[in-house]
């Protein structure tokens, strides 16, 4: 068990009453209690819970009645080693995006008009238009027993990641086609784990629903969906709704198989499936004002395992620091904060980095002076997950977002010309030489021109090629095999980066026209 509970990454579901080689042999009432209670003794001894997910009854030649039952073993948070998860919102603007995840997060239904997404917006602009136009996050907890923590019960933020063995980190992104940059410095930059795809009943797929499925479907980010509002409208428009969206899943382009979810057995089998293979797409119809089937998709994110095992998160670990910076706040008798998320390597309080790199390509020393992880401090931060790291009274002018803190014998590269193997989705005319466009690589997100089409003079829609870009402003630090997007206008395209020309800082500055 204390083996399973490692590779779960602090969580396993057993089942009981299953032969090794697969058969449903089932367990007579008597059985099943002795068992359940050896189960339990055992959790007990390596500090976990056991939830009882479902049971169900067999036909096996035998005049009792037999059962299997699955169920969740949950290791109780030690030194915050609680399991992270991180859920990208996507969806058209309107669909009830902020609303689901303030009901979810508050535990308060809504009134029907907006009260529940007042706490999480940003901006009084947002408030006032009901719009997001910023990225906000928002955590709902569970504990080992498998019960919802979330501000109810007036709880802060840090009692919520006391009580919770396990987190699930909401990133709310803005719906809206004006801040569709937002949106994908949000996929790209924060590495959700998995997106949900929120479609209202009413409206079907409309606006930017396609767009964002399609990012989703680019940086191969493993979906849901959730079909709201679904008290507004008649049981034939739902359908109707579920319909139009299992024809888009199926299409070519998707490869998508998926799955209706109307009941709580529902619920854990395409929670198992969804870990298994990135090709079933649950989906759920719910309401954020009358709370129906609202608990469904709260078991779905109870049971959800996490979608990287622990053998890759060692592997990572190993590996020197690196640190992304997505965000940059001042904070009053605290200094210069940074948020974002570390890929590679263990960070801990007191070490000395290195940042960068500026508009001239340097790398300025700095040091970690203390560590928050989901609003509470934390000591030591481990790959793959996301924190706020203070920086003391280091320039806040001096950092942007897009730039890295590595450790100081990495000795990292910078490039201002890259190359990536690229496919163009979209274009009106001939994409050639000489074309501007907004490339995001991970948390970079700048314009390039496009030096040389490998092979080609020009491409159209859906042709493949090499490209060599050159960033206009400041050299970046990009990896190979980094995933790319880039944008202008309609134009879209996707690919990654096969090549990076390194640069010291004396050319960087020289290229940059220092």
């Amino acid at each position: 068990m204390k083996w399973r509970l490692q590779e779960g990454r602090g969580e396993a579901v057993y089942q009981i009453g299953v032969e090794d080689n697969g058969l449903l042999v089932g367990l007579a009432e008597e059985e099943m209690r002795a068992s359940l209670k050896t189960l339990h003794r055992m959790a007990e001894k390596v500090g976990a819970d056991i939830t009882v997910l479902r049971e169900r009854e067999v036909d096996y030649d035998s005049d009792l009645p037999r059962k299997i039952t699955e169920v969740l073993v949950r290791k109780v948070p030690d030194n915050q080693q609680f399991l992270d998860l991180r859920v990208a919102v996507l969806g058209n603007v309107d669909s009830g995006k902020s609303t689901l995840l303030g009901v979810l997060t508050q535990g308060e239904l809504d009134n029907g008009r907006g009260r529940a997404r007042l706490n999480l917006f940003r901006h009084l602009h947002e408030i006032q238009s009901g719009r997001t136009s910023s990225i906000s996050f928002e955590i709902l907890g569970f504990n080992s027993k498998g019960e919802v923590v979330n501000y109810s019960d007036s709880r802060t933020a840090e009692e919520i990641c006391e009580s919770s063995s396990k987190m699930i980190t909401f990133i709310d992104l803005a719906g809206h086609h004006k801040y569709l940059h937002t949106t994908i410095f949000g996929l790209t930059s924060y590495c959700p784990d998995c997106a949900l795809l929120l479609v209202s009943a009413n409206t079907g797929i409309a606006g930017t629903t396609r767009e964002h499925l399609g990012l989703a479907l680019a940086l191969k980010v493993p979906f849901f969906i959730v079909v709201s509002k679904v008290d507004l409208c008649a049981k034939t428009t739902v359908e109707r709704t579920v319909r139009q969206l299992e024809r888009v899943l199926k299409q070519p382009g998707c490869h998508k198989v998926p799955m209706l979810v109307t009941s709580e057995d529902d619920a854990v089998t395409a929670a198992q499936q969804f870990a298994q293979s990135p090709n079933v797409t649950p989906i759920f119809t719910l309401s954020s004002v009358s709370g129906e089937s609202l608990d469904l998709l709260k078991v779905f994110l109870n049971i959800l395992p996490p979608l990287t095992n622990s053998k890759e998160q060692e592997e990572l670990m190993q590996q020197l620091t690196e640190f992304q910076v997505d965000e940059i706040y001042t904070v009053p008798e605290v200094g210069t904060v940074v948020g974002g998320t570390l890929s590679s390597g263990i960070c801990r309080e007191g070490d000395q980095l290195v940042v960068g790199p500026t508009d001239d390509g340097c790398f300025l020393e700095l040091r970690v002076c203390s560590i928050q992880r989901n609003r509470s401090a934390c000591r030591v931060l481990r790959a793959g997950q996301a924190a706020t790291l203070a920086l003391g009274d280091f320039d806040r002018s001096l950092l942007r977002k897009g730039m890295v803190m590595v450790s100081p014998e990495m000795n990292p590269t910078i490039c201002s010309v890259f190359e990536a193997e690229i496919v163009l989705l979209f274009h009106a005319t001939t994409f050639r030489r000489g074309f501007q466009v907004t490339v995001h690589v991970g948390n970079v997100r700048q314009t390039a021109v496009v030096e040389k089409i490998h092979a080609k003079d020009k491409l159209r829609t859906g042709e493949k090629a090499v490209v060599r870009f050159r960033f206009l402003k400041h050299p970046e630090y990009l990896k190979v095999g980094a995933k790319l997007l880039f944008r202008e206008g309609v134009t879209k395209g996707i690919g990654h980066v096969t090549d990076v020309q390194a640069i010291t800082a004396g050319e960087a500055q020289a290229s940059m026209g220092f």
